[in-house]
């Protein structure tokens, strides 16, 4: 028996006729993660076309802000601004949920929104319009980094399942329906030489009965 079949089969009609319906369902699921593979790739580029722009609204956004800082620096002084800067919080609060592509969830990052007067913990009369400015700048470049963050993990999440998909793909071309395939002309093999066994014992019972006619009348 070749090693390329499914072990353990037994070789009779029933079997035969189970392994032709899975092969079709097997070569149906083929083509459905063909499908999936496909929409997973042009949804993966799309988003690698976001992360690229995202990237260059960060650097925009980003150097907008620390033009803002260098000029507010220069209104308050490097010993005011270190002052102002210690009551500033250090990290960003997030808002996170998830959303579903082709069955891989990926999240969806936003920084919490407050209003301005929420936001800046210091008295605004002991500083500049140009302060709240560059707090405002910012605010707004952090949340383009963190819609940078939630891509980057989407395109990461869809790589990985492009490549499992891929795999799955791959296994069923190259392995799942070869061995069913094989396995059903190995059924059919041995059904044709039953049957021609069964041909030929039957023709052989017909001659020697023929024989033994011819020889009794």
């Amino acid at each position: 028996m070749s090693t390329n079949i499914i072990r353990g089969v037994h070789p009779t009609r029933m079997e035969l006729i189970l392994l032709q319906r899975r092969r079709i369902l097997a070569e149906k699921g083929h083509n459905l993660l063909k499908e999936k593979r496909d929409a997973l790739i042009m949804e993966f580029f799309s988003t690698l076309e976001d992360i690229r722009k995202l990237r260059e609204d960060v650097n925009s956004s980003l150097r907008e802000a620390f033009k803002a800082l260098l000029e507010t620096k220069m209104i308050l002084g490097p010993a005011k601004l270190n002052e102002l800067s210690i009551n500033l919080p250090h990290s960003v609060q997030t808002d996170v949920d998830t959303r579903n592509i082709m069955g891989v969830k990926v999240p969806i990052l936003r920084a919490k929104e407050e209003t301005q007067k929420e936001s800046i913990p210091y008295n605004v009369i002991d500083t500049t319009a140009k302060m709240d400015e560059t707090v405002d700048k910012f605010q707004q470049a952090i949340k383009v980094i963190v819609r940078l963050a939630e891509t980057e993990t989407a395109v990461r999440k869809l790589a990985e399942e492009i490549d499992k998909t891929k795999r799955r793909v791959n296994a069923l071309k190259y392995i799942v329906i070869p061995r069913i395939e094989n396995t059903i002309r190995y059924i059919q093999f041995h059904l044709e030489e039953v049957a021609r066994e069964d041909f030929f014992r039957l023709k052989r019972i017909k001659a020697t009965l023929e024989r033994r006619e011819q020889t009794s009348s």
